[in-house]
């Protein structure tokens, strides 16, 4: 809230009466939204440890689903397995099932997850087709490893163009100074006496 006053009052301070006043409400509103959109650290950083979690708990839901446990057995061990955040999640449907719920009903809870939807949509349409749960797991697990190999590779280049910037921002004035201004300096002596 202080940080948005301050973009107000510096609008204000900047461009002055009345018109000054307007555009620093507009500047407090605009900041204030801003900051209401911003995504709360410890949200993002449980959102990317769901999506870390999620192929290995794939694979152990697959194991255990091929060592012959049933689905609601398999989610139970990969909980305790897994732990945290994905966990947590994983024991609330294990426990829905245990307690009868429909299948498509209880992982359709996790949908809302962003990094869960694809398990969740998985696992309901497996429940309504019947569809061997095991092979679509491995499909699951194989494209979210893919899906962080891309995202780490881009965090990589982008990294890579950040480092960049602020070597051309020293760079740059050294070159317009002893590259461009000579030459124009040589020129405009030229031009102006012949």
């Amino acid at each position: 809230m202080l940080l948005c006053a301050a973009v107000g009052l510096t609008a204000f301070l900047t461009v002055g009466g009345a018109a000054g006043f307007v555009v620093g409400v507009i500047g407090f509103v605009v900041a204030l939204e801003a900051v209401r959109r911003r995504e709360p650290s410890w949200l993002r950083q449980e959102r990317d440890r769901l999506a870390k979690d999620l192929p290995l708990a794939a694979d152990l839901m697959v194991a255990c689903l091929r060592a012959g446990q049933p689905i609601a057995g398999a989610v139970d061990v990969t909980a305790k397995a897994v732990g945290g955040p994905l966990g947590d999640r994983l024991a609330w449907v294990g426990g829905q099932l245990r307690l009868g719920a429909a299948p498509e009903e209880a992982w359709q809870a996790l949908s809302s997850e962003g990094p869960l939807a694809p398990l969740a949509r998985t696992m309901s349409r497996a429940a309504l087709s019947g569809a061997p749960v095991a092979d679509i797991l491995t499909r699951l697990a194989d494209d979210a490893r893919q899906e962080a190999c891309a995202f780490a590779s881009a965090a990589a280049r982008r990294v890579g163009v950040l480092a960049v910037a602020p070597l051309g921002l020293c760079f740059l004035p050294a070159f317009v100074c002893l590259g461009i201004v000579p030459v124009v300096a040589g020129l405009a002596g030229d031009v102006l006496f012949p």
